[in-house]
């Protein structure tokens, strides 16, 4: 009688864990409720590995991986929310969680403290700053006043007045009953047709001041293709270079840059060469980043490439024109799940296990 009660018990405490409504965490694979419930930690507010809705519902990259993962090997598990990396990769290490879901970075100060998963993705790190809303057209300014391109364009209308000279010479110098004015007035006409090109049929009328029209031609065509590439070539280049455009992290000293905390990046910038040289932000949640750059509370966002890409792509078009991406792609290194020290090898390795098959298919790439 005493056994029967308590495999009554067993099954209320399953149905009642069954009837739980997703937004409370739990995720129970049907055919392994019988087996113990993994506590899995996810880091919050890092879209798209990680982030919950307001309805509680858990999306991104890391979690569709984890729920992958989880149906195959039919492991149950509850879902807890952890607010920064450092605090979930703890609970982690302290046996509170069994897994920590998100992209966690395997760095090295993080290996020998930490146990991690197999990699699912390698990222690194870039930098998202503002930019001026006139930017565009003082770098096209910028790359018209280029020295270069204006050596282009004198040594251009150079060779045209020579040739305007020698067609002037040859059908219009010394005409009678006309003054010095006129004259200068015709040689003008004339470069103004070498140059540009319509009328150039009106201007000669010997076969000596044909050849040198058909030569014009040639110097028009040759330097408008010298002069385009010149300026696309520049402002490529130089675009945009107005107002903070680090190009190493060097270059953030000084700076009031904004990380989330605990996360690999405030690490980044609490060593040195970085350390006690920058001012740090605290950034809660990446989707913040755009509000704390345009209203002047920070110089620049250090965070994960995939990550500040997501979310400038998702902010509004007009917060979008004024947000970059520098430095793209700086230190990459793998990203992980975290796993508990209490977690069995043989359970890690069917998590292990998981993941491989996860990406054979492209689910992660």
């Amino acid at each position: 009688m005493q056994a029967w009660n308590g495999m009554a018990v067993q099954t209320w405490g399953v149905a009642l864990l069954l009837a739980l409504p997703l937004p409370l965490g739990l995720a129970l694979p049907v055919q392994a409720v019988a087996g113990p419930v993994l506590q899995v930690g996810v880091l919050e507010g890092s879209p798209p590995c990680s982030q919950q809705l307001a309805s509680g519902q858990w999306l991104g990259r890391a979690v569709t991986l984890w729920q992958t993962v989880a149906t195959r090997e039919q492991l149950p598990y509850v879902l807890r929310g952890y607010p920064s990396a450092q605090s979930l990769l703890e609970a982690t290490r302290q046996g509170q969680v069994d897994v920590g879901v998100g992209c966690l970075t395997v760095s090295p100060e993080r290996l020998g403290r930490y146990r991690f998963s197999l990699p699912f993705q390698e990222s690194g790190l870039a930098v998202m700053v503002r930019t001026h809303p006139l930017t565009a057209g003082q770098s096209l300014l910028r790359a018209v006043l280029n020295p270069q391109l204006l050596r282009v364009m004198g040594l251009y209308l150079l060779v045209i007045a020579l040739l305007s000279w020698v067609v002037w010479r040859d059908e219009h110098r010394g005409e009678a009953g006309t003054s010095r004015r006129d004259q200068l007035q015709r040689y003008a006409l004339v470069f103004q047709v070498l140059a540009s090109g319509p009328g150039t049929n009106v201007i000669v009328s010997r076969l000596r001041g044909h050849g040198v029209v058909l030569l014009s031609w040639m110097v028009r065509i040759i330097g408008a293709s010298l002069i385009v590439s010149t300026i696309t070539l520049d402002v490529v280049r130089q675009s945009p270079r107005i107002g903070f455009q680090p190009r190493s992290l060097t270059d953030l000293v000084g700076r009031r840059i904004a990380v989330r905390p605990g996360s690999v990046s405030a690490l980044r910038l609490e060593q040195p060469p970085l350390r006690g040289k920058v001012v740090i932000v605290p950034l809660p949640r990446l989707d913040q980043a755009p509000a704390l750059l345009l209203g002047g509370e920070a110089d620049a966002v250090l965070a994960d490439e995939l990550q500040l890409r997501w979310v400038r792509q998702r902010a509004p078009a007009r917060q979008r024109a004024r947000l970059q991406l520098v430095m793209e792609g700086v230190q990459k290194e793998s990203q992980a799940f975290a796993l508990s020290p209490r977690l069995t090898e043989e359970l890690a390795m069917d998590i292990d296990r998981a993941i491989s098959q996860a990406k054979r298919e492209g689910l992660m790439n």
